[in-house]
């Protein structure tokens, strides 16, 4: 575990979902990688110290992307989707991280 401490229930709300896609998927078996969609104010040190609490596994290294949202129309209004932070968590060899629901 990370020797800094941070506080424990704003660890419960950093990882907001889990990000399942067929990209998010390729990176999982090529690199041990799991995706999370995070806070946009979350730092790497918070994502790593809640995947190690949450999740009960050994974290390697984390990166993180910042997507901008997309200007969309529906019909004459303009909308905005949001902005999204993703993290990927690179876990060390021989960690895993189920996130399908499936019993292993």
């Amino acid at each position: 575990m990370s020797t800094t401490k941070f506080d424990e229930g704003r660890l419960m709300q950093v990882l907001v979902a889990p990000i399942v896609s067929e990209k998010a998927t390729m990176v999982a078996e090529k690199s041990n990688a799991v995706t999370f969609k995070v806070l946009q104010n979350a730092t790497k040190h918070e994502i790593k110290a809640a995947v190690e609490l949450l999740f009960k596994v050994e974290v390697l290294g984390v990166s993180v992307v910042n997507t901008k949202g997309k200007t969309k129309r529906f019909g004459k209004t303009v909308g905005r989707r949001d902005n999204v932070r993703k993290a990927y968590v690179r876990l060390k060899p021989g960690q895993e991280l189920n996130l399908s629901g499936e019993a292993a």
